[in-house]
């Protein structure tokens, strides 16, 4: 049985689960789920995923959570008990994740792989804080790292910022927009910081009042190993940091002692030889600074030298140095959590001498003065960055304090001492010495051992510290420098001595000459000392002290300390100590001398004595005066070291006589607050606090301070030098603390006495502020300065005064003082900032937070502000005072109704007008720079402080708002301002796009701000437009945002788009009569509100539409004005759902039949407009229908003119963006075509002013001529040219028509010059239900982009589909396919067929005229497919090859108004095998032609490898087998004697191959001279290839000629020459043009025109030149087939040889216009032999004209018999080798008919003739 769940409510799905259990749900693993029911084992209840779906589950696959639950039964809530922070990590790693996936498939790796690693993080943090086994500190800093690896998520992701407070998420409802907007900016720069960890971080600031704080920098320093390996002897090795720039040690050493294998002498070390260098600010990481390291070694005196000194005896000598700059380590280490290891080699010092500045010699590279190892190894460390206090790291860095780190400190105190930091370090350094040699032949080798000393003689055990991570010694000996008078050690030690043994113990130095014999002695010969306190009590000074040496020998004892420390160790105690009587066993060296220099770090002893006499004034009370007049000139840190006592010593001197030392007492006072002021002293602060209230004791100083105080502000008027005022304003705060307390002390002491007296004095002294703050000090800039610092301190005080004064006195007095500032802003604009700081810092004081203050304050606060509003200055500072009154007013637990009307009544209309001028300004800006910034301006910060404002705001703010205004005139405009400001706020972009939440709120809190009160025309439109632009605003579209964020949303706010429709149908009721005023105005506003995907939205303004159509008719009779207004607005508004809903509404009316019809026609228009509107969202928007079908409706149907233009003009626009200039030509041609060459006059219209036709039509030219002219499409500008020469002809207007002319000419030679590439056509084909409307099932043609082939242009298609799948066969699809819930595309390309009847297809054309009409006003277009027709023929599958030839006819021709049309019908037809031959032949016979004549005009070697490979794949065709295949199947006898019919045809075929053949003898002449000579042997292969080629198709002309040829097919009857003949003659032409193949037609010809007058001898000619050529090929003596034989490739004369050429590539008859002649000029224009031959008609062979030689005597001659009537008699002159041809009707007679000849002599090899 199911029962209701009491606690078991919410669970986790700990492992998936899926069942085939009826009602099961199945529940992904971390799913959260909760529970309704239970029966034995099952749960019963939902996912959160899936609240929808109910159903069963185990109760073992879920984990359960506590959780509580509200209004318990079926709308219970239920909500988890856990942290916040974890509910929001595990719901954002769910988000995460599938955005995650996503970054994988778009290829983002870096921020995929950063993700990963940041999601890891975030489970292991969120494992830990569910853990609980945590302090309460260790969880905060666990939440602070998920906190920022959440937000630096969302950032990074694109989703939105999180306010946050402590961590967690805030309720938006329970904050002021300021202070969201404050947690938004915080969050924005929070990533910043957290990812610039290594850089510097400067001081912040604390209330201004010039404290700073200082950031700690510790350098963590691990020595990983010592691979220097050649000493062999124990090292100890000194690390320290080093200032290059002034040079010095600025940290103590850290050592290292290290065996002679390198390893650390203490094995407890290994691992462990680490030191954290603490202290370092921010100044010191700036400074030069470096590590350097120093190794001593320990064992002989010379490293390679056995015999100086014994083995037993060890000294410490010096070894090398290495120094590494922290610039490099700073540059290296990026992440500051990284440990990264650096090389330190060492370098040997040359000379021992100069040991002392080794370190600065390599730092300089001053290499003659040290050594480089021979090798790269060194000392191996690893240096890391770490900030922050010691005690932060410590808990953060456990593991790395846990290996005993060694804490190096720096020298001397650190840049911020801290109270309790209690030190007493003496730092000692032996800096060097002076000795006599001593009767020596060599200079000693000194050692120096180093004592401390009780004043009884005692040693002080363990006080030298020789380096940080070693234990301290009682003695130590330096290093020795070998054979060294005047040795430099510069060795530093630490001295850590007892406090209370400080004074009376003084330091020895011994000197010993450590001999280098066998006995290896250590001779004492000398000792130094100094005390360590000085009889006045202060200690050693920081500097260099230069001792005296007393000599003594290795036998004297020092037992009684008494004699030497009575004698000077200085020159400075010389004069006081008695002269050394000559029985004194130490006697003073005058010539040796032994210098240290000190350091003390103690915050007990001082080394200044004037300190110590105030201390002990009592001592000598005459000197006070002068040392309190001195007290400035004391170091900061003996003050604060001593803090207490001086304040207590100062007091006590007030107390003892107020007059005499009063003025200096309160002078010293103010410079001790000052001092704390410092950054270095700021931590001494809480020091000065606990003092005032635990220790102080003055109870009547208040009065002497109150009257110093008030003394030196009245006479602020009168100095000139004002420094000591100000720093008594300054000291302000303190002052106040020490008069409160000490009043307090009186009081306490007294029962109350005096007060009225304290009172009065307060009010003095407060008037005494006031009048210094009156003070115009504008030209009294000390003055200034004075009023600054009283201003900086003055909120400070007002803790102080609440301890003596009531809430609403101490109001009233900061009230006084704040209205008594200047109330303009002339004061200057440092003063004016400093005052509004002042009264920012009061509204943040806890003054402000009373109510009963705050109502006392808050007017002389909103009168500063509106003044410098109005003035439109510091608005920044304003702001942010704003948003602090609007935060303390939203948390304010009492009523806050007044405070608000204040407000409200003082800045609401100020605050509005400043918004407004800081918007046009930064929109200004916007539209310069083309980005918006809004942090960069105080924009944002005013419109969160306008929010709050309308946030506190209640209906009766409101009413009172409304009704205080005086006229209707200043009600509209401030409504119009509000409204402005609105639509601003929602149409601008002010807070980025990932501020959602604010976004939200100022979406809500404008909803509940619009409002209107009477009938206001302007108003009305305005709130209308402002609810339009509302609902439509991309914010509210919830139906674009992620399913976690929508349901958020609507949890929260509700669908806020509903409800301001449902505000916006309440309005447009409340308009009553006024209705039609809104008709048909706002039709275009409301339709953009149903554009909104709601379907409640679009449902409420369905009555709206109604109403409007309704009044209308009422009005009118008619809505003709409601459908035009409809009409012009659709173009950009697009649904047909509300038309639906809103037919079903009229049902019931008079005028159903005019409203179905006006509806029936905007629903035409809507469909194709959503066609269009589909088309310009699509990534290449010029690949749709661009609005074509649009223009047509605006044109055909409905005549609408205006919009069919502005159409024209959108879809030239878009051509242009794709840079389709000639598509954008033509379109603005159908704009062009609508006007005429009138003086009609146009009103402005979009881009063109008010002119008239003419005008217009002119402007529109030009534009069209410009497009055609960078769309290269010059052939259809010229005609264009000429037209609009002609009007300018007329108009007389020669300026114009000389530029229209030389454009006109431009374009010539453009046509002639320039390069145009050929683009290819591909169809198209869309199938499937899938496509949008206007594609589906529909088949294009298009013309494809430069450069652009089948394989681009099918994925540019398939991109532009993602889902589409591309069809790979051409046949069309069937049912199933156009028919299916898919998309297929079908493309593949087609061959434009021209179809020009009156083109330039003259043979004088160039190449470039003819190629552009083939391609160019093309409308159909064909593609074959070949197949087999009946069974395959398997000897030569040629006989059986059918073409199935479809060609594609389209609507218009292409190019167009655009790319690509659709196809209007097809045409099927199959080409027969041989057809098919004749087709590939001819078309590689034009191909081959085109090609080499390109080459011809080429006279150098380049790049012929296009060439080479066109004439091997003819003459050896690897594929097909070639021409030979071709001969095989249709030149065998068999297939010749079946298809008679076919005859014409092959007899066509034959010539076509015969034609290649010598074609391409011609190219492999032109290959043979432009040919590389490496390729040579390829040249050679092809002349032998085309020698077997040629036999082979010589035997089959000759077997071929053996059949008969009928006559009609060679000629037919000619009749006589008459003007009706010739232009039957230009017909025919134009037809045999036409009926040539496409591809073969327009080819480049190589050779020009002539006409001939004669029809006969045209076709009789152009009939026998075929013949000709045939019979070349039979006569194998022509002198090319000896050259062939002789080169290896036809070779002519260079004076013939391009000729001869042209020759060879004359195509046949059937190709020839019957008007031309086929001979070209020559270069110079002179004709060539056969043109003159022609004209002339016959002319003797001037080489051998001998009349009496017969015809058989002179060559070679042979006699075809044609036909039996026609005979061709060839001749062939043996002396000049010309070719001559008879043709007659009759016997061969050599007069008969000559009709020309071929006039270029045939040379042989040899140059002669033959």
């Amino acid at each position: 049985m199911w029962i209701p769940t009491e606690d078991e409510k919410f669970g986790v799905v700990i492992s998936s689960f899926r069942s085939s259990v009826s009602q099961s749900l199945v529940l992904e693993l971390g799913e959260t789920v909760q529970i309704l029911e239970k029966c034995e084992g099952w749960y019963r209840g939902f996912s959160t995923k899936r609240p929808t779906v109910k159903g069963i589950f185990p109760t073992n696959y879920v984990h359960l959570k506590k959780a509580t639950v509200t209004n318990r039964g079926q709308c219970e809530t239920v909500v988890p008990l856990e942290d916040p922070i974890i509910t929001e990590s595990t719901s954002t790693l769910q988000e995460w994740g599938v955005l995650w996936k996503q970054l994988y498939v778009k290829h983002r790796v870096e921020l995929f792989q950063k993700l990963r690693h940041v999601m890891n993080e975030l489970m292991d943090l969120r494992r830990q804080l569910i853990s609980g086994h945590m302090t309460q500190e260790q969880s905060r800093e666990v939440k602070r790292h998920i906190t920022l690896r959440l937000d630096w998520g969302n950032e990074h992701l694109g989703l939105d910022l999180v306010p946050r407070k402590e961590f967690e998420m805030v309720d938006p409802d329970q904050f002021s927009v300021s202070d969201l907007y404050k947690m938004v900016i915080h969050i924005s720069t929070v990533h910043q910081s957290t990812s610039d960890e290594l850089k510097p971080r400067e001081f912040s600031s604390r209330h201004g009042d010039g404290s700073r704080t200082l950031i700690a920098h510790h350098l963590f320093l691990n020595l990983k190993s010592f691979t220097y390996n050649s000493i062999s002897e124990d090292t100890e090795v000194f690390f320290s940091l080093y200032d290059a720039r002034e040079s010095k040690y600025i940290s103590e050493r850290f050592l290292v002692k290290l065996n002679k294998n390198g390893g650390p002498q203490n094995p407890e070390k290994v691992d462990r030889l680490c030191a954290l260098f603490t202290d370092l600010s921010t100044k010191d990481l700036k400074k030069e600074l470096y590590i350097v390291a120093h190794v001593i070694r320990s064992g002989r005196m010379l490293l390679n030298d056995s015999k100086k000194g014994p083995p037993h005896v060890q000294y410490r000598r010096p070894y090398g140095c290495a120094a590494l700059a922290m610039s490099d380590v700073f540059s290296s280490i990026t992440d500051p959590r990284e440990e990264k290891d650096f090389v330190l080699k060492i370098y040997t010092c040359n000379n021992e001498s100069e040991w002392y500045q080794i370190h600065e010699n390599i730092i300089r590279k001053s290499s003659t003065k040290y050594s480089a190892p021979s090798t790269n190894y060194g000392l191996i460390v690893s240096l890391q960055l770490f900030r922050g206090d010691l005690d932060t790291l410590r808990r953060e860095n456990h593991v790395m304090f846990s290996r005993g780190v060694t804490l190096t400190r720096k020298l001397g105190f650190p840049d911020v001492i801290l109270p309790g930091d209690s030190r007493n370090d003496l730092y000692l350094m032996l800096e060097r010495g002076d000795f006599e040699r001593g009767g020596k032949s060599v200079q000693k080798n000194i050692e120096v051992t180093v004592y401390v000393l009780y004043a009884d003689g005692e040693t002080l055990k363990d006080c030298i510290h020789v380096g940080c991570g070693e234990p301290s010694v009682s003695e130590h000996c330096s290093f020795v420098l070998y054979h060294n008078n005047s040795p430099r050690w510069s060795e530093s030690l630490k001295l850590s001595i007892p406090i209370e043994r400080f004074r009376g113990s003084h330091l020895r130095f011994e000197f010993r000459h450590c001999s280098t014999k066998d006995k290896g002695e250590k001779k004492l010969f000398g000792f130094s000392f100094t005390p360590l306190m000085r009889e006045d009590g202060t200690t050693l000074l920081d500097e260099c002290h230069e001792l005296y040496v007393y000599k003594c020998d290795e036998n004297t004892t020092f037992s009684n300390q008494g004699l030497y420390l009575s004698m000077p160790c200085c020159k400075a105690d010389l004069n006081s100590c008695p002269a050394i009587p000559a029985s004194f066993p130490f006697q003073r060296s005058n010539k040796e001398s032994f210098c240290i220099s000190t350091l003390l770090a103690s915050t007990k002893l001082t080394q200044n004595v004037d300190l110590l006499t105030l201390l002990k004034w009592k001592a000598n009370p005459e000197r006070v005066l002068d040392i309190l007049g001195r007290l400035r000139v004391i170091s900061g840190e003996e003050i604060v070291k001593f803090l207490q006592d001086v304040l207590d010593t100062l007091f006590s001197l007030l107390d003892d006589n107020i007059d005499k030392y009063g003025p200096l007492v309160f002078q010293s006072l103010v410079f001790i607050i000052n001092l704390l002021r410092d950054s270095r002293y700021y931590h001494f602060r809480p020091v000065m606090d606990a003092y005032i209230h635990n220790q102080f004791a003055g109870a009547l100083a208040y009065k002497e301070l109150i009257r110093c105080l008030k003394w030196y502000m009245d006479r602020s008027a009168e100095v000139v030098r004002q420094d000591h005022i100000q720093d008594a304003m300054r000291a302000l705060e303190y002052l106040f603390k020490f008069i409160v307390q000490s009043r307090a002390l009186y009081s306490r002491a007294t029962c109350g006495l005096e007060e009225e007296q304290f009172r009065a004095s307060i009010q003095e002294l407060f008037h005494s502020i006031r009048f210094l703050l009156s003070l115009d000090g504008r030209n009294a800039e000390t003055l200034v300065c004075t009023q600054a610092a009283l201003l900086n301190s003055f909120p400070d005080i007002f803790d102080e005064l609440l301890q003596m004064f009531t809430v609403q006195e101490v109001a009233e007095l900061v009230r006084g003082t704040l209205a008594s500032m200047p109330g303009t802003v002339d004061i200057g604009q440092s003063m004016d900032v400093v005052k509004l700081q002042s009264i920012s810092r009061t509204v943040d004081s806890r003054l402000f937070y009373f109510p009963e203050s705050r109502s006392i304050l808050l007017p002389v606060v909103l009168h500063h502000i509106h003044l410098h509003l109005r003035q439109q200055r510091e608005l920044l500072l304003c702001a942010g005072i704003l948003s602090s009154i609007f935060s303390i007013l939203n948390t304010s637990s009492s009523c806050v109704q007044e405070e608000v009307e204040m407000m409200v009544e003082s800045l609401l209309d100020v605050l509005l007008q400043t918004l407004l001028s800081i918007m046009s300004k930064s929109q200004a800006v916007e539209n310069s720079r083309s980005q918006r910034c809004p942090q960069c301006t105080a924009e944002i910060t005013y419109v969160s402080c306008l929010l709050s404002l309308l946030k506190l705001m209640s209906e009766l703010h409101f009413h009172h708002l409304l009704n205080n205004f005086h006229s209707k005139d200043e009600l509209k405009e401030f409504l119009l301002k509000i409204f402005c400001v609105f639509r601003n706020l929602m149409k601008l972009g002010v807070f980025p796009r990932d501020w959602s939440i604010m976004r939200l709120l100022t979406i809500c809190i404008i909803k509940n701000n619009i409002n209107v009160q009477g009938f206001l025309n302007v108003v009305w439109n305005s709130f209308f437009s402002l609810a339009v632009l509302f609902i439509s605003q991309p914010s509210l579209q919830l139906e674009s945002l992620s399913q976690v964020k929508r349901k958020r949303i609507l949890d929260k706010y509700g669908d806020l788009r509903v409800q301001m429709a449902y505000e916006l149908y309440s309005m447009w009721q409340k308009l009553g009569d006024n209705k039609p005023h809104f008709t048909p105005g706002m039709m275009g506003p409301f339709l953009g509100v149903t554009l909104v995907p709601q379907a409640e939205v679009r449902n409420i303004m369905i009555p709206i539409f109604h109403d409007m159509m309704d009044w209308e008719q009422r009005k009118n009779g008619n809505f003709k004005q409601v459908e035009a207004e409809l009409m012009d607005k659709l173009d950009i508004m697009t649904d047909q759902y509300i038309y639906i809903l809103l037919l079903e509404k009229m049902e019931q009316e008079t005028w159903r039949e005019t409203g179905v019809s006006f509806i029936t026609s905007v629903t035409r228009l809507i469909e194709r407009l959503l066609d269009y509107r589909d088309s310009v969202r699509g990534e290449e928007t010029e690949s749709k229908k661009l609005g074509a079908n649009i223009m047509n409706f605006y044109k055909c149907e409905i005549t609408k003119e205006d919009m069919y233009i502005r159409y024209i003009h959108k879809l030239c626009d878009l051509h242009l963006q794709m840079h389709n200039y000639t598509e954008a030509a033509f379109t603005l041609l159908l704009y062009w075509e609508l006007l005429q060459w009138s003086e009609q006059p146009l009103r402005d219209l979009m881009q063109y002013p008010a002119q008239s036709q003419w005008q217009r039509k002119e402007t529109l030219s030009r534009k069209i001529l410009h497009y055609f002219n960078k769309g290269k499409c010059w052939e259809y500008g010229i005609s264009l040219c000429r037209e609009l020469a002609l009007q300018y002809e007329m108009l007389y207007d020669y300026h114009s028509l000389s530029w229209i002319r030389k454009m006109e000419a431009s374009f010539y030679d453009n046509i002639i010059e320039q390069q145009r590439l050929e683009p290819e056509f591909f169809r198209m084909g869309f199938y499937g239900r899938k496509f949008p409307f206007f594609l589906r099932n529909k088949e294009f043609v298009c013309r494809g982009y430069d450069y652009e082939r089948l394989e681009d242009f099918q994925q540019r298609m398939l991109t532009e589909f993602p889902q589409a799948i591309a069809l790979q066969h051409p046949n069309l699809p069937d049912d199933s396919i156009q028919q299916s819930d898919a998309q297929y595309i079908q493309v593949y390309a087609v061959t434009p067929v021209s179809e020009l009847s009156d083109g330039p297809m003259m043979d004088r054309v160039p190449e470039r005229i003819k190629s552009f009409y083939r391609i160019n006003n093309v409308s159909r277009f064909h593609y074959d497919r070949p197949f087999h027709k009946g069974p395959k023929d398997r000897e030569n599958e040629f006989r059986s090859l059918w073409i199935e030839r479809t060609t594609l006819v389209l609507c218009r021709p292409l190019p167009g108004i655009s790319r690509w049309f659709d196809v209007e019908r097809r045409e099927v037809v199959e080409v027969s095998p041989l057809e098919n031959a004749i087709y590939v032949v001819e078309n590689k016979n034009q191909e081959l032609r085109t090609l080499i004549s390109q080459y011809q005009q080429r006279h150098h070697h380049g790049n012929i490898n296009l060439l080479s490979m066109c004439l091997n794949g003819v003459i050896d065709a690897a594929v097909n087998g070639g021409i030979a295949r071709y001969q095989e199947a249709f030149f065998d006898k068999d297939y010749i004697s079946s298809h008679p019919e076919e005859m014409e045809r092959i007899t066509q075929l034959k010539e076509l191959m015969q034609e290649q053949v010598h074609i391409l003898g011609v190219g492999l002449a032109v290959h043979e001279k432009l040919v590389h000579p490496e390729m040579r042997p390829l040249h050679k292969k092809l002349v032998d290839q085309f020698h077997v080629m040629r036999s082979g198709l010589s035997h089959v002309s000759i077997y071929f000629f053996s059949f008969p040829v009928p006559s009609h097919s060679l000629f037919s009857p000619i009749p006589s020459p008459s003007s009706s003949s010739l232009s039957s003659i230009r017909s025919s032409s134009s037809q045999m043009i036409n009926s040539a193949p496409s591809s073969a037609r327009g080819k480049t010809l190589l050779y020009t025109t002539s006409q001939i007058r004669h029809t006969y001898f045209l076709n009789l000619r152009s009939w026998c030149l075929s013949l000709c050529v045939y019979l070349f090929s039979l006569f194998h003596s022509f002198s090319f087939s000896v050259s062939l034989s002789h080169s290896g490739s036809p070779s002519l004369s260079d004076k013939n040889k391009n000729n001869r050429e042209l020759l060879m590539l004359l195509p046949p008859h059937r190709e020839r216009p019957n008007n031309t002649a086929y001979y070209g000029n020559t270069e110079n224009g002179q004709m060539n032999n056969l043109q003159r031959s022609i004209l002339q008609q016959h002319s003797p062979c001037k080489p051998c004209t001998d009349p009496h030689s017969g015809l058989t005597d002179r060559g070679t001659h042979s006699l075809v018999n044609l036909s039996s009537h026609l005979y061709v008699y060839v001749y062939l002159c043996p002396s000049c080798r010309v070719a001559r041809y008879l043709v007659s009707d009759h016997s061969p007679v050599l007069s008969c008919c000559l009709v020309g000849f071929l006039s270029q002599p045939l040379k042989g090899p040899d140059k002669s003739h033959t």
